[in-house]
């Protein structure tokens, strides 16, 4: 399959630049676009004890990836692609069993 997407990190002309994260995908409903949860910890001093959080990163998904709910993938910030959007996946690292 061939890659037309301008906006792909890997075929296209977008740069990636900053923070490289690894997460689950947790919704694919619209249209190249994958809104991937990671998971972290962090400690409150107060009680001496660690907070469980979560975040939820919109993040372009071009077609040569097609990336799917349940999918692990690593995601590269890059420029601003819309309101939300300052991330691209990049490479899926493990698909979801079918």
């Amino acid at each position: 399959m061939e890659c037309t997407d301008k906006n792909c990190p890997i075929h296209g002309g977008l740069p990636t630049r900053g923070s490289r994260l690894e997460g689950e995908v947790v919704s694919d409903r619209a249209k190249k676009t994958v809104i991937i949860e990671i998971d972290y910890t962090r400690h409150v001093y107060k009680y001496e004890r660690l907070l469980r959080r979560r975040s939820r990163i919109p993040a372009h998904n071009p077609p040569c990836i097609s990336a799917k709910v349940g999918d692990r993938v690593g995601i590269s910030e890059t420029r601003r692609l819309s309101k939300t959007k300052s991330f691209a996946v990049t490479d899926v690292v493990k698909r979801a069993a079918a």
